[in-house]
């Protein structure tokens, strides 16, 4: 039924988000202030941690192809004019994969791609484009809302990517 495929949608995400913020919270539940930037390191050996971080590494090798898609194309269209390019999407896995085991502390890198990029592509950008179109059908709670995720998105960017930018400068001297 297509019209329940938005709540569906909702509910789904939802759920996912629940999860990945419960994991999160029972992580420094159980380690605090010792937990590592790779959670799974807090595990230790053991045939549980090795089951984590299996399941972890099937849904990477799942999921990665989804996310580097639109690399794909964007990179096909530049380099090979808009047609499938096994070669080029090759290239692409395995610069991905030499970037995240050369770049020292590549998870202070992505805190900070996280909060400057990605919180203006989540938060920031959708609500600015909806007060855009939709600004004179919208009654003054649905401009409120937009704007205070505007506003929000702006405020939680400049404070991680400001304490992203701390973190790298405090490892690169330390």
């Amino acid at each position: 039924d297509k019209k329940k495929f938005g709540a569906t949608l909702g509910l789904s995400m939802a759920f996912i988000a629940a999860m990945y913020g419960l994991f999160g919270v029972m992580g420094y539940v159980a380690f605090g202030d010792a937990t590592r930037d790779i959670i799974t390191t807090n595990l230790g050996s053991g045939w549980l941690s090795a089951a984590v971080q299996l399941g972890l590494c099937i849904n990477l090798f799942f999921t990665m192809p989804v996310m580097m898609n639109p690399v794909y194309e964007v990179a096909e269209r530049l380099f090979h004019g808009k047609r499938y390019c096994w070669w080029l999407r090759c290239v692409l896995v395995v610069t991905v994969g030499l970037a995240a085991m050369l770049v020292p502390n590549f998870t202070d890198f992505l805190a900070l791609v996280g909060s400057s990029v990605c919180v203006l592509l989540g938060f920031v950008l959708p609500a600015t484009f909806h007060m855009k179109v939709f600004g004179a059908e919208m009654g003054w709670a649905g401009v409120l809302s937009d704007v205070l995720l505007v506003v929000l998105g702006l405020v939680l960017s400049v404070f991680g990517t400001y304490s992203s930018l701390v973190q790298i400068f405090h490892s690169s001297s330390a």
